[in-house]
């Protein structure tokens, strides 16, 4: 008898318990919306946070239930964007491939290293070792810390330099969220002008650390019929939106910092 009321009392707790907590899930109880579960689903999973959002679960609440446009996903392009598009009825949005650029020449018949490290091979633990060991402060550090976060082996150290592949690249971010030197940029496919320099260096100091570097002379800025391209800091940069690629500034920039990319097959570059 002494050990029933315990047991009894003990066994009345946890139907209350139960009792209680079926109570609170039906009245607290939130209706999902299933297309929610659908939407994630056609997502390739990068959980990047390209789209803007935490990963690809909160893209697609975003988008029931925020009216988040429906082409944001750059690792699932056109495809996951059909399908998004399938699901809510609607007529699929239009989706600009994009790529990662790495802003940098630097190679190492460019520039030179001040000294061997021998620490961790990494960028990030040579940049905390008196700013990397390269004679450019603002250089690539060729140690493949954006090599070794690409998903899809887009991205190759070569000749000490990283360089993307754009036919392979989902434009996730993650590079260019991992470079210690920031070099990475996203831009549209189409866009096959690029500044690879990234130094904020004056024009003298640039031309000692490497023959590659911009120095900041301003001709393609005057060259450039529709305004693309700024000078500022010693750097030249292009916007994107502005750019024709009539490949003027490439032709006069005298240390050749300014490149045109090779085309890239856009149809082909979000088979999944």
């Amino acid at each position: 008898m002494n050990y029933l009321i315990p047991v009894l009392i003990l066994g009345g707790c946890g139907v209350l318990a139960g009792v209680l907590l079926t109570v609170a899930a039906k009245v607290f109880h939130v209706e999902i919306d299933e297309r929610i579960d659908r939407i994630a689903e056609s997502l390739p999973q990068a959980n990047c946070g390209s789209c803007g959002f935490a990963g690809c679960s909160d893209y697609a609440a975003a988008i029931i239930e925020k009216g988040a446009e429906t082409n944001l996903c750059r690792p699932g392009g056109a495809d996951a964007a059909g399908k998004i598009a399938a699901i809510l009825g609607t007529s699929a949005a239009e989706v600009v491939p994009m790529t990662a650029i790495v802003h940098c020449n630097g190679n190492c018949e460019a520039t030179q290293k001040r000294f061997e490290f021998d620490g961790v091979q990494s960028c990030t633990a040579a940049k905390r070792f008196y700013g990397g060991n390269g004679m450019c402060r603002f250089g690539c550090l060729g140690y493949g810390d954006c090599m070794a976060v690409c998903e899809k082996g887009a991205i190759k150290v070569v000749n000490g330099v990283a360089e993307v592949s754009p036919a392979q690249c989902e434009a996730c971010g993650k590079c260019a969220a991992v470079c210690p030197n920031g070099l990475i940029s996203i831009k549209p496919v189409a866009k096959r002008i690029d500044v690879l320099c990234s130094s904020a260096a004056n024009g003298r100091e640039t031309k000692e650390s490497c023959k590659n570097g911009c120095i900041g002379c301003k001709m393609c800025e005057k060259k450039c019929p529709s305004g693309a391209i700024k000078v500022e800091n010693f750097h030249a940069s292009i916007d994107y939106d502005k750019c024709e690629g009539c490949g003027e500034c490439v032709e006069i920039c005298p240390v050749k910092a300014i490149h045109k990319q090779k085309e890239c097959n856009i149809d082909n570059k979000y088979s999944l």
